[in-house]
């Protein structure tokens, strides 16, 4: 198989490089992080522009129909970037809208930069299993009514609409009884409490109080929900593995420019032997990492369900695992200044940190690959 990326997606990579490089440096970030929003319009308008927010919407709405391999380089460019604007949050909620094959308007929308959107999925008691759910969705004359607590939602405060699990019927943990809805973030009854992840990130706890959504709104089979959510967060977590090799890639340059530079008895650090090895670890590392991360955009797609469980859970865990011995790596190599603010590196080791927790950590993506069938211990 041929994993040479297309001049297409080297020239869509360079182009966001660029851009990142111009109008997005480590400077302009810390400025967005402490704003009031935590978010630019500006930026926003100009990925936008750049064509990023279309990539992946249909061609029937203003988009260019782009795979999951498309989108791995430009969450890789972002990742290495640093860039903490919604684009994964309302990508992975436009492709729920996608494989709903609902409501064409939004789609058209976010691919014009128009939209922000967000998935409100997980809720304080579900830990990493999204079928976990106790907020319901009480069926009336006009639709539903949608009661119940959502937590941790990325960019939930600044998206314009929400993709929203909840429960009709069954227990709290069926898989059975699972409905999604698009909810239009300004619906009375949706209170959001917005505030600033570890990572320089934006995250909202949203309440639903008789909230009350048309039918239109109800995304994919009544009662059927499970099997649009659980691709939906595999989506997800396919994206966050092409971050992680973007912020790898980032993180293990500074680390080796920080070698060349720092001295110590009169010569760069770099000069020790026992810093080299473990430099050529982290490349080692990353570049397995990157080796399941492309696995993984190419399986997201995969009509075999199992075998992109499968897929997603390993390459989730594996880089789960680069991801975090990278990060310390990269910290102890920094010394005491790993871990200011003053250095880019800290940041990276952060949003490392948060992308391994998030949609699922290593050990949550282990013990999946495990349950999936036919999984088989070598003796």
């Amino acid at each position: 198989m041929d994993f040479n990326l297309t001049q297409e997606q080297q020239q869509f990579a360079e182009a966001i490089r660029r851009w990142a490089e111009k109008d997005y440096g480590f400077e302009q970030r810390k400025h967005i992080i402490s704003s009031a929003e935590g978010v630019s319009k500006k930026a926003w308008s100009e990925l936008a522009e750049l064509g990023a927010t279309a990539l992946p919407i249909p061609e029937d709405q203003g988009g260019f129909n782009g795979s999951a391999v498309d989108m791995m380089v430009v969450m890789q460019e972002l990742g290495r970037s640093l860039v903490i604007e919604p684009y994964f949050a309302t990508m992975v909620a436009a492709e729920c809208l996608k494989q709903s094959k609902a409501h064409f308007d939004v789609l058209e929308q976010v691919a014009a930069g128009e939209k922000q959107l967000a998935v409100a999925l997980d809720e304080k008691q579900s830990r990493y299993d999204l079928f976990d759910i106790t907020t319901t969705a009480t069926a009336n004359q006009d639709g539903f009514v949608i009661n119940g607590t959502k937590t941790v939602v990325l960019h939930g405060a600044q998206a314009d609409m929400l993709i929203v699990s909840a429960r009709s019927s069954g227990n709290q943990r069926d898989k059975s009884g699972i409905h999604l809805f698009l909810v239009d973030a300004k619906s009375a009854g949706v209170h959001r409490t917005d505030y600033r992840t570890i990572d320089g990130y934006r995250a909202a706890d949203i309440r639903f109080d008789k909230v009350q959504v048309a039918p239109i709104n109800l995304l994919g089979d009544e009662n059927k929900g499970w099997d649009l959510l659980d691709a939906t967060g595999d989506y997800g977590v396919s994206l966050l593995c092409s971050e992680a090799i973007g912020l790898m890639e980032a993180i293990n340059a500074a680390t080796l420019d920080y070698l060349k530079t720092r001295q110590q008895f009169g010569v760069p650090i770099g000069k020790f032997q026992v810093l080299q090895h473990r430099m050529a670890d982290m490349f080692m590392e990353m570049e397995q990492a990157r080796s399941m991360a492309t696995l993984a955009a190419v399986k997201v797609s995969s009509p075999n369900t199992e075998e992109r469980r499968r897929t997603l859970s390993a390459a989730k865990a594996r880089i789960g695992q680069a991801a975090r011995y990278i990060g310390q790596q990269a910290v102890q190599l920094h010394g005491g200044m790993g871990v200011t603010n003053e250095l880019p590196v800290a940041h990276m080791f952060k949003r490392l940190t948060t992308i391994e927790l998030s949609f699922g950590d290593t050990d949550h993506h282990l013990a999946r690959f495990v349950a999936q069938p036919d999984f088989k211990v070598s003796a």
